[in-house]
């Protein structure tokens, strides 16, 4: 069965985080702006991985992550993957301000150059996972055919997987009103919104040993369910960035 590589510090897991900051991230949502949401929702779960990395006092390398943020260029936030330790030792997390376009292919070609180098000195970790957040559709080029050659790619864990959290009331049918109870968005959910059609297409499905920690959470993800969050409610986006978390771990 794959996705059943524990991180650890000699085998750590690697998150990209390939974050939307174009200008329509300062339109309100639930009251905030859409781009104060993200960010509180990336800090929680930085420090969920921050928690699950930690033994007694010892804080152990288990994850490395990138955070790009994008608009019409690309931004590397931590100039470079950062290991959760060195993580934790910057304080505070840089913060994301919005810009202008959503060149979100632009994005997705400078994770997929990432994981060309980084893949190679992963053999024996778990499969890497990129979490996308938008909140609009793409300006340029098509990202489909790039997250679909990522996909392509594999460590003997498995193929990278692809989460995407989009922030949208055309998403779904209906507003998600009790998040914990939420099944999830599968293949064939149907949708009248053809860039949440696309990004469904673009989603990983959820590897059982991520949604089994999820069920631990007390959420009700179902099996075979999309790695692809409806991003409706801060809730939402939340659980799409916990799930981003959800590698298994050495205890």
């Amino acid at each position: 069965m794959k996705y059943q590589i524990q991180a650890t510090g000699s085998t750590p897991a690697l998150i990209i985080y390939l974050l939307d900051i174009s200008g329509s991230m300062t339109l309100e949502f639930e009251g905030r702006r859409r781009m104060d949401v993200v960010n509180d929702a990336l800090k929680t779960a930085i420090r969920q991985i921050i928690y699950r990395s930690t033994k007694g006092s010892s804080l152990s390398p288990r994850y490395r992550i990138s955070i790009l943020a994008y608009s019409d260029e690309v931004y590397d936030l931590l100039d470079g993957v950062k290991s959760i330790d060195r993580i934790a030792n910057l304080g505070n997390m840089p913060e994301l301000y919005p810009k202008r376009f959503t060149d979100t292919a632009k994005a997705f070609k400078q994770a997929e150059k990432l994981l060309q180098h980084e893949l190679l000195g992963m053999e024996h970790c778990p499969a890497p996972i990129i979490c996308h957040m938008t909140d609009g559709v793409y300006t340029g080029e098509d990202p489909e055919p790039i997250a679909k050659r990522i996909m392509e790619m594999a460590v003997p864990d498995g193929n990278v997987l692809i989460e995407n959290i989009f922030l949208t009331d055309e998403a779904v049918y209906s507003k998600v009103k009790d998040v914990r109870s939420w099944k999830g968005l599968m293949p064939d959910s149907p949708t009248e919104d053809p860039y949440s059609a696309k990004l469904m297409r673009m989603s990983s499905i959820i590897p059982e040993s991520y949604r089994e920690m999820m069920m631990e959470s007390a959420y009700s993800i179902r099996p075979g369910a999309l790695m692809m969050l409806p991003g409706t409610s801060a809730d939402l986006v939340s659980l799409g960035f916990q799930m981003s978390a959800s590698t298994p771990i050495r205890g």
